[in-house]
């Protein structure tokens, strides 16, 4: 069995993240409430039990009240820090009433950025901080300069990517002597065509995610951690109610339903294990605050374990809605 490209860097993290995109109520401007905490720490208490250990957040995750709630939790316990994986992203801005929302890596903005994280986060460090999707006008040598700043001030440990291509990552590690050891990706069972490995396209997101030009080998070779957001799919295949469902949908979740059943797991476990089966050791990001979810997912790991070829490609025949050639 191939080990986490994490594990390979020394960085002890669990095979699932919890992402908390969730925590904080509302993407407006209003102050965390007690409510807000208490959805926090019941959803983290949820992950430590089912053996999670990393976390994502990004600086635009309820305007920054993701990772202020989620300091909050740090500063009750804290013992906790030395025991977790802390990830944040940086590099998005939202449009105001002078400027359009746009993609931001110039070097003072990243370091702004990372100042808030640590103050919301209520931390020293961040163990791995991504560049939050592709910026246009990436100056890569000024990205180069304020990672190899962060690092050496002890702020941030290691650096990453998110939604980003092979060409892209390139670049970037041309100028960087930090290593890029996470890619962040949109990928699920109903997501991603392994076998044509074409284009992906995110329509709300408004990004293109290259899978055509060998990105998952690159980053197998380059030990690079490819961790799937979104990995449920919204919950398509494991209860979640659609409107219009195709008919590959809808036997997909058949399928998972009945393999579920017969391996005395939960729906979800298959379909993140389905995922996890593949030998890139794709880490998936779990995007919920719903304790019983975090809960029904921590059997994922055993299930990659165990699925066999002709029941990963079942699912994947059945969620193409075609037949291989």
């Amino acid at each position: 069995m191939r080990t986490m490209p994490l594990e390979k860097r020394k960085i002890s993290a669990s095979r699932l993240v919890l992402g908390c995109m969730g925590f904080g109520g509302n993407w407006d401007n209003s102050p965390v409430t007690n409510e807000d905490l208490l959805i926090a720490e019941k959803a983290i208490e949820a992950a430590l039990s089912s053996g999670i250990t990393m976390f994502d957040h990004a600086d635009i995750y309820t305007r920054g009240k993701a990772e202020e709630v989620f300091g909050k939790v740090l500063k009750s316990q804290p013992s906790l820090r030395e025991k977790i994986v802390i990830q944040s992203k940086c590099g998005i801005r939202f449009k105001d009433e002078h400027t359009p929302g746009r993609y931001d890596f110039s070097k003072e903005h990243i370091l702004n950025s990372v100042n808030g994280i640590l103050k919301r986060l209520e931390v020293d460090y961040l163990d791995i901080l991504l560049l939050h999707r592709p910026d246009p006008l990436m100056e890569p040598e000024e990205v180069a300069e304020i990672f190899s700043q962060l690092k050496s001030s002890g702020k941030v440990r290691h650096f990453g990517v998110s939604n980003m291509n092979k060409a892209q990552i390139q670049l970037l590690q041309t100028y960087c002597d930090e290593p890029m050891i996470v890619n962040q990706l949109e990928m699920s069972l109903h997501k991603l065509d392994w076998a044509d490995q074409g284009v992906l396209v995110n329509q709300n997101a408004g990004t293109t995610t290259h899978f055509g030009d060998g990105l998952l080998e690159y980053s197998m070779v380059n030990d690079i951690q490819i961790q799937a957001w979104s990995p449920l799919a919204r919950g398509i295949f494991t209860g979640n109610k659609i409107d219009h469902p195709t008919e590959a949908e809808m036997k997909t979740k058949e399928l998972v339903e009945k393999m579920a059943k017969e391996k005395d797991t939960t729906r979800e476990a298959i379909v993140l294990g389905w995922l996890m089966r593949h030998p890139a050791k794709i880490q998936p990001v779990i995007g919920t605050t719903n304790p019983e979810r975090i809960q029904n997912c921590q059997d994922a790991i055993r299930q990659s374990e165990l699925m066999t070829r002709e029941e990963w490609y079942s699912l994947y025949v059945s969620s193409r809605g075609n037949i291989l050639p």
